[in-house]
């Protein structure tokens, strides 16, 4: 199950190069050696699906002349035993993945070449001549007609066909875990299992034991051994949600299990093998988190070979009509009661609402919306100014008076057409207005009638 890695390796010193041979099939790295990179060019298309370890100085051609012939999406990392700063700027700026100096250490070689061969793999994967067709039936788990959640569904299918450790960012119920969810729906593990933990629902001084399982009589308490997460998870998907949260002291310990590939239990020796792919979901941007020393550096890199970025509700307003009608539907069916028609004014207020907990703020007022209007003959607008944090506005900014009724407008259009299953006709009857009007402003808003259809 593991990914196929490869690697071209090219150095004109025998001894080098067959040293470096040696230290990458160890590593389960299928690698085809050169001599001459020139012979090596010939193979280096850009469908590759390997990457590109070279020393800088050989005769014939050298490694920048190579790093700059080779298609610019296979990684490059050059060797090189008389650099320097100046030559290392250089061959960054030409596209090198990584520079590195003679004497080198090897397993440092080897974790590099490794996110290399992984980085590569959702470079072809993510290519549009690899994406699968449409009928997954994932359209009906990662619901929306907005170009956000096309590109989204596009990288779900694309990084699903590899085995690279994944970040899903997004703002508190963007829905991480669904997107998750269908990675390994989609994936080759799809058969193993797909565990979840909240990395911050863990008290911190269970966290080792409940990760990485402990032996009888390892701490007080610890009556039986007991397999933790990580093992649980063997073979499939570990999904970390929350990772920003995870205390800095242990996250060193999950660095080195992500590193090795293999968890030692509490109050044992014996390491234990892994195969499992690492999914982590986080609300805050982990870069600026390992800037600002909130989150190991080191870690950030190991966790982020991809990363999914989940956009806020906010920002595809035309998929809110589509989403809670799921919702509704949804919802009606469980409690056995029948789903209320949507007027006018109910998808103008969910277009106006700002929706700060996003997709699954959107799920509950469905719910909420099905049971009390079943009851009380409630309206959405009535129902969001229930809630003292819930208020039906264009903005709580500042801003221009056209920017808000701008806002406004394009809400009521956006509504219209939600209603009328995109029918530019009765749109316009409705309304009042002329055809190229219309047009115009839904040009304007990036309105597109078959979003709506």
């Amino acid at each position: 199950m593991k990914p196929s890695l490869q690697a071209v390796i090219i150095d004109d010193d025998p001894a080098a190069l067959e040293s470096l041979e040696q230290w990458l099939m160890l590593a389960d790295i299928q690698v085809q050696p050169f001599s001459d990179a020139r012979k090596a060019l010939e193979i280096l298309q850009p469908d590759y699906p390997g990457i590109v370890i070279s020393d800088i100085r050989m005769p014939g051609m050298d490694g920048m002349s190579l790093l700059k012939a080779v298609d610019k999406r296979i990684p490059v990392i050059l060797i090189t035993g008389h650099g320097g700063i100046s030559q290392a700027v250089e061959a960054m700026k030409l596209g090198a993945y990584d520079f590195v100096e003679k004497p080198y250490k090897p397993d440092r070689l080897v974790d590099m070449v490794k996110r290399a061969c992984e980085q590569r793999q959702v470079t072809l994967a993510m290519a549009p001549q690899h994406q699968q067709s449409t009928d997954d039936g994932l359209e009906n788990f990662v619901i929306g007609h907005s170009d956000s959640i096309r590109v989204l569904r596009q990288q779900i299918r694309g990084l699903a066909q590899v085995n690279a450790d994944v970040i899903i960012a997004g703002e508190t119920g963007t829905g991480k875990e669904r997107v998750a969810r269908s990675l390994h729906k989609l994936s080759i593990r799809r058969d193993h299992p797909f565990v979840a933990i909240n990395v911050a629902a863990i008290p911190e001084n269970l966290l080792e034991s409940e990760l990485f399982g402990h032996e009888a009589g390892s701490f007080t308490g610890a009556v039986k051994s007991q397999p933790g997460i990580f093992e649980a998870a063997n073979n499939g998907i570990l999904f970390l949600d929350e990772i920003e949260s995870m205390p800095m002291a242990f996250q060193i310990k999950l660095l080195r299990v992500l590193q090795e590939r293999e968890v030692t239990r509490v109050g044992s020796r014996k390491p234990i093998s892994l195969n499992v792919r690492i999914i982590s979901a986080t609300k805050e941007d982990l870069r600026q988190a390992a800037t600002a020393g909130r989150f190991r550096e080191d870690l950030y890199y190991r966790l982020m070979v991809a990363d999914i970025h989940l956009p806020p509700l906010r920002d595809r307003p035309g998929d809110i009509p589509l989403l809670f009608g799921h919702f509704l539907r949804e919802a009606a069916a469980a409690n056995q009661l029948p789903a209320p028609e949507l007027s006018y004014e109910d998808l103008v207020a969910l277009e106006m609402h700002e929706w700060p907990g996003n997709v699954r703020e959107l799920k509950h007022t469905a719910e909420r919306y099905l049971l009390t209007h079943s009851f009380n003959d409630i309206s959405i607008q009535e129902l969001l100014q229930l809630g003292s944090t819930n208020r039906l506005a264009p903005s709580s900014e500042e801003g221009s008076l056209t920017a808000r009724l701008e806002q406004v407008e394009k809400a009521l259009l956006s509504a219209e057409l939600a209603h009328h299953k995109g029918s530019i006709k009765e749109v316009m009857e409705v309304l009042d207005l002329p055809r190229r009007t219309l047009n115009q402003k839904m040009q304007k808003y990036g309105l597109r009638r078959e979003d709506f259809i």
